[in-house]
């Protein structure tokens, strides 16, 4: 047994929870993206055209999961990173899987654990194969050294501060859902990154909409006043959007 431990990193704060004023605003909120920055583009491509049509505010809000399993996932936080499409604010909650991408960083989980998550697709897509890396220093704490260098201090400071949900009076973002009967100040993170069935079973006693992604679906579909827009982009090539005016919403697609 070893003497030392790796050191880990402290426990973050809590994510923030944002509170808008959505008067006089056009939202559009987009399911998760799991590295599909080509579909991410013609999804705001859609989204510029169709916000021509109203004045006001417009704010675009990303649910989350812009990591693993697609292609690009170093290549969409450059995007989101940078500047939204003109004339729009964009506001970027997190997912569980940048959680996680965070928590293996931070010595918290373990690289097989996150691998299986999703995490390969993400270090191929920041030049590295975890299992070269492995046999090239046949330590695995050489090789967790290795990943750490790979990805951007920039990148990684980036998801530390994505805040956790977005509510007005009326409406919820967050990426999984909440916590039936819990005030939204009193969720647990880990709900609004993870929950599903509790949340589902109980979609037609929220007192707000909820807009969220984390479970696929074929076709979002109101359920009570939960609406679920992950249309699963990296299996299906389609990502969605849900535009909000007022009290009317309307899907769109990167497929439109």
């Amino acid at each position: 047994m070893s003497l030392f431990q790796r050191s880990r990193r402290p426990r973050p704060a809590p994510r923030e929870r944002l509170v808008m004023d959505m008067h006089g605003t056009v939202v559009y909120a987009i399911g998760d993206v799991h590295g599909c920055l080509d579909e991410l583009r013609a999804l705001e491509d859609r989204i510029v055209r169709d916000a021509q049509r109203f004045s006001g505010r417009r704010i675009i809000i990303m649910l989350g999961d812009y990591v693993d399993r697609g292609p690009h996932s170093r290549r969409v936080i450059d995007h989101l990173m940078g500047p939204p499409p003109k004339g729009f604010l964009r506001v970027c909650l997190a997912g569980n899987h940048e959680v996680a991408l965070l928590l293996y960083l931070d010595g918290y989980l373990s690289r097989e654990t996150w691998l299986g998550y999703g995490g390969r697709e993400t270090l191929f897509s920041y030049g590295v194969d975890p299992d070269r890396l492995i046999s090239l220093y046949g330590s695995s704490e050489q090789a967790d050294a290795r990943i750490r260098e790979a990805i951007p201090a920039s990148h990684i400071d980036f998801l530390r501060t994505l805040p956790a949900m977005v509510c007005s009076d009326e409406w919820v973002f967050v990426h999984a859902g909440i916590r039936p009967g819990v005030s939204l100040e009193a969720q647990d993170e880990a709900d609004l990154l993870n929950i599903r069935e509790e949340f589902f079973q109980a979609s037609h006693r929220l007192d707000r909409w909820v807009v969220h992604g984390h479970t696929i679906v074929d076709v979002p579909t109101l359920d009570g006043r939960r609406l679920d827009i992950d249309t699963g982009a990296f299996q299906t090539g389609r990502l969605t959007a849900l535009r909000i005016v007022g009290k009317y919403g309307r899907l769109l697609s990167s497929q439109d």
